[in-house]
């Protein structure tokens, strides 16, 4: 991966590179690319109520100490806080509050990193072993094509804006809560000729992330994690 961004959050001018925005490190056969995020500033471990809504009390009571509740962030310690409403815990405080997500995304600017793939398949019953980076394909070509199905079908160098979109989603979509996208590296040859016509074909598939603007029946929206 390549590409670098920048964010104003609150004042604060941040500037995002590889090693910022790409989980895990880099040589898998998967990776996640950050495009939006929720910071919760000056967190220790203390006690502190949950967010309106999750744990709700009206007395003690309603708060069993030692207990905690799959949705929570925490265990809650026997006492209700009035002014929430909810049962204090023991967490991570002030608690994570995700019911909003910044729009726009904050790195919008992911759409024009640029993703550099090296993929290689081998016949074994016909001693043939190629690399997607066939005959032509060189430092100084690598060094200035963008994939295009079109004008540069065998560009190693590919936009994730051009990948989303040749997906069938939308990247503002996508970047809002996440999402999933596979790549495929479509090895189809014909080994009675020569090997040199034996060439990769790249095909982009939207896997989830990107419903429909009807859609409201998703269990779970996006892609993301803590």
């Amino acid at each position: 991966m390549k590409g670098v961004g920048y964010t104003n959050v609150s004042g604060k001018e941040t500037v995002w590179d590889v090693s910022d925005y790409v989980f895990p490190s880099q040589g898998d056969p998967s990776f996640v690319v950050m495009t939006n995020y929720i910071i919760t500033e000056s967190q220790e471990m203390g006690k502190c109520p949950e967010l309106p809504g999750k744990h709700s009390c009206t007395s003690n009571n309603d708060c069993k100490g030692g207990s905690y509740k799959r949705t929570g962030h925490g265990q809650m310690t026997g006492v209700c806080v009035t002014t929430t409403n909810t049962c204090e815990v023991l967490a991570w405080c002030p608690v994570e509050d995700d019911r909003t997500i910044p729009n726009p995304p904050l790195l919008m600017s992911a759409e024009n990193y640029t993703l550099f793939i090296k993929n290689s398949v081998t016949f074994p019953l016909f001693g043939v072993t190629r690399s997607n980076l066939v005959e032509g394909i060189d430092a100084n070509y690598v060094g200035k094509c963008l994939y295009d199905p079109k004008k540069a079908p065998l560009c190693p160098i590919f936009r994730l804006g051009d990948i989303v979109e040749l997906s069938g989603f939308s990247f503002e979509k996508l970047a809002l809560e996440g999402g999933a996208i596979g790549i495929v590296v479509d090895w189809t040859c014909n080994l009675d000729v020569h090997v040199k016509h034996c060439k990769p074909e790249y095909n982009f598939h939207g896997l989830y992330g990107n419903p429909a603007d009807t859609d409201s029946t998703s269990a779970s929206i996006g892609y993301n994690f803590r």
